[in-house]
């Protein structure tokens, strides 16, 4: 079976044309690598339930790896972080140009809605799949929680507030791709709600673990741009360097129990993907 790193680098968006730069342009960060963490859960989800789908799923995780794509390219955006490195490259608008990044961004998030569109699955199951991707990733979800992230910097907000903002920028579309697998997979809604639960969760202490490496890594070490948060709303920020890490301890703790009472085929799927996750802030 082909793997999906294999089919999305197979599989790569095209925008031939006599453009001298976009397609390169297009294809650059998809090729830069990343966690590919996002699809990677919903496959867990399909693969524990039906796994004959899996592949049939695989336009759909690569919807999600390209969405969450476009978010970096344009977070890194002088307007947005004005980063220069991401997934260990050079960012699109200092290799190319600031238009380029742009451009690139919005191509990555509509196609995203195409590969969907033309999965092969049914009609029913993509529409409630682009549902969910559109609101998590958008108004719902990851667009309002960076509208509230870029318009409150340099301003303190309250600890819920915080909490509010990450699991909008961050925690909504890791909880999408839980639930989008459940989708495919035909679980029930109670199923669909406590996994989408726990991908908010889950989504929180992924950001208290990056705004960690934010403040105690280099730009080297991880890839990306680091020491970039002083005047954001960051966890580090509201409650320090050891107060982060106690809460992802908690939240960590909280999960690994939470998926005590999944389904067996579930759990040693999450447990094998999140293994090198749950506990990374811990790394000094």
């Amino acid at each position: 079976m082909q793997s999906f790193e294999e089919y999305l680098i197979a599989n790569l968006p095209e925008a031939p044309s006599f453009h001298p730069i976009f397609d390169e342009a297009l294809k650059a960060m998809l090729i830069a690598g990343g966690k590919r963490f996002r699809p990677r859960l919903l496959l867990a989800v399909v693969d524990a339930y039906v796994p004959l789908l899996r592949e049939s799923a695989y336009p759909v995780a690569m919807a999600l790896e390209m969405l969450h794509t476009y978010s970096l390219v344009h977070d890194d955006l002088p307007v947005m972080d004005d980063a220069d490195l991401r997934r260990g490259e050079p960012t699109l608008h200092k290799r190319y140009d600031e238009v380029t990044a742009v451009l690139v961004g919005d191509a990555l998030n509509t196609h995203a809605f195409y590969l969907i569109a033309d999965a092969p699955l049914h009609n029913d199951v993509k529409i409630a799949l682009v549902q969910e991707l559109a609101y998590n990733g958008g108004i719902g979800g990851m667009v309002l929680g960076q509208a509230i992230d870029c318009y409150f910097e340099g301003e303190k907000l309250t600890a819920e507030q915080i909490d509010f903002l990450h699991e909008y920028k961050t925690g909504k579309l890791i909880a999408a791709s839980l639930k989008m697998g459940a989708i495919i997979a035909g679980l029930d809604d109670e199923k669909q709600r406590e996994l989408f639960e726990f991908g908010l969760d889950l989504g929180l202490l992924f950001q208290i673990q990056d705004d960690i490496i934010d403040a105690t890594q280099s730009c080297e070490a991880a890839g990306k741009t680091t020491g970039n948060d002083e005047e954001k709303n960051s966890y580090i920020n509201h409650f320090g360097l050891e107060g982060s890490r106690e809460r992802a301890d908690e939240l960590a703790e909280k999960l690994e129990k939470r998926m005590e009472a999944f389904d067996e085929p579930l759990r040693e799927n999450l447990n094998r993907l999140l293994e090198k996750y749950l506990y990374r802030h811990k790394k000094r």
